[in-house]
């Protein structure tokens, strides 16, 4: 039910091979492929804003395609092109980091996206056109839904899109009480009685939504299903999954999934060193959520660290053993990650608040957008005043059974250097940088502490030519 937090590692963008593109995947010739990647739109988005550089943003399935959309559009705009390959985190997001390196003015995202909103350049989303065969999907609605007066909303991967409109039409005299999603603008504000989840946006009925409320879902499993299923897992939910053709009712695991969510929760209770992951650099007020959540672990008196390491993997996380639990802030698709593999768990921001707050109760639901935790948010619980004789509560883990001391803080930032101490420590051979802290200290009583740099000591030399060949065969050593 969860999902991979980052859409590819380093191992996989090395072992990849590129082959001629899927005639069901994306379009060969030149007609179908100025349908499938909307090269008119794109090419009318970049002449509205006049922009001399444009970066296109291509997950690793349709690079083989990149370069020839690159050229059609050069030669329509005069623009210049970057193509952006793999990204420093989920291909689902915005990379505009990527994307300022080159001076880029706008950004062109194909594929699959999160739609999480960005502020720093420009975006357009191309999505590409699945194959979808509408006549069985609208068959299988009218299957599972043989009411005509039904309440649905309808929701589909990102790359179906394009067939929700068709769907619409069909069902517009029979079934007057659905629904259907349509991605939605950041700067296009919510009309009254709108809901906006996920980067889509959709008017129910407010007397219903969100119980009396059925999903119906094209695509096939992914992140997507896995946000709608456990954002609201009292809606019955079904799915057509166009590459089967095969409809089914889903949240069979639901429970199952949200109780090992509550799980994690528990393990966030009993943690003291928390380490907060910079999952995305794309996603707007991002900045927000890692102080606010910097905030609420130390209000918890826990301590905390931030770590940006870029896609996430066992290995880059076991390096810091010291680390009880670490919290992943990243867009609502990449932050279910299922951390079985991991030396420690990781939670959303949802679960670490529910762990720090007094004030927040588990809902038995996830939020997923950590944006809706900040002032403001439709799930912000503000952080009540502590009382000096209800600072320290006492409770039993669920997870190990025993007593634990919760302790609670009412100062917001964390508190300044002692007089006369300071930031830095003077490092000799008989100190080391122990007295910055915990951490520190861990670190100090490892057997390798890292590279010495050695600054100053290592002599200038002129560069040599290397040697030539692979590691088990280079072309200069001697066969024994």
């Amino acid at each position: 039910m969860t999902s991979a937090a980052f859409s590819s590692d380093g191992a996989d963008v090395i072992q990849r091979e590129l082959n001629p593109p899927d005639p069901n995947e994306a379009a060969t010739t030149d007609e179908s492929l100025d349908d499938a990647y909307d090269i008119q739109k794109t090419i009318e988005f970049i002449k509205e804003k006049a922009a001399k550089k444009v970066a296109l943003q291509f997950p690793d399935d349709l690079l083989s395609c990149s370069v020839t959309i690159a050229r059609k559009l050069e030669d329509a705009t005069g623009a210049k092109t970057y193509i952006l390959g793999d990204t420093s985190y989920g291909s689902c997001c915005v990379d505009e980091v990527a994307a300022e390196h080159v001076g880029a003015e706008v950004l062109v995202h194909y594929g699959r996206a999160c739609l999480s909103p960005c502020r720093r350049l420009p975006v357009t989303y191309v999505f590409g056109r699945r194959a979808v065969n509408v006549d069985l999907c609208a068959e299988a609605f009218q299957t599972l839904f043989p009411e005509p007066d039904a309440p649905v909303v309808v929701f589909s991967d990102v790359v179906y899109d394009h067939v929700l409109g068709e769907l619409e039409t069909r069902f517009a005299g029979i079934y007057p009480r659905v629904v259907f999603c349509k991605p939605s603008r950041l700067e296009e504000a919510p009309s009254s009685g709108e809901v906006c989840k996920f980067g889509r946006k959709f008017c129910p009925n407010p007397g219903l939504w969100p119980d009396g409320y059925s999903v119906f879902y094209v695509g096939g499993e992914g992140a997507t299903l896995s946000n709608l299923l456990l954002t609201w897992p009292l809606c019955a939910a079904f799915s057509f999954n166009p590459t089967t053709n095969e409809s089914r009712r889903e949240g069979v695991h639901v429970n199952r999934a949200l109780m090992k969510r509550f799980y994690l929760i528990e393990k966030a209770r009993d943690a003291q060193v928390v380490g907060i992951l910079v999952g995305t650099l794309g996603v707007s007020d991002y900045l927000s959520a890692l102080s606010h959540l910097k905030s609420i672990i130390h209000r918890a008196s826990k301590k905390s660290y931030m770590l940006s390491m870029g896609k996430l993997n066992p290995a880059k996380l076991a390096n810091f053993p010291e680390v009880d639990i670490f919290v992943l802030v990243a867009c609502p698709e990449n932050s279910l990650l299922d951390s079985s593999d991991f030396y420690r768990p990781i939670v959303t921001p949802d679960e670490m608040e529910v762990a720090c707050n007094p004030a927040r109760e588990w809902g038995g639901r996830c939020i997923t957008d950590f944006r809706e935790l900040l002032p403001g948010g439709a799930a912000h619980v503000v952080f009540p005043e502590i009382n000096p004789e209800d600072a320290e509560r006492t409770d039993v883990s669920l997870i190990t059974g025993e007593m634990r001391s919760l302790r609670f803080s009412s100062a917001v930032a964390e508190p300044s250097d002692k007089a006369g101490s300071t930031s830095l420590v003077h490092r000799n051979s008989s100190t080391t940088v122990a007295e910055l802290g915990p951490a520190a200290s861990f670190l100090s009583s490892r057997s390798w502490q890292g590279l010495d740099k050695a600054l100053g000591e290592t002599p200038v030399v002129k560069a040599l030519e290397g040697r030539r060949g692979i590691a088990i065969a280079y072309e200069d050593e001697v066969e024994s």
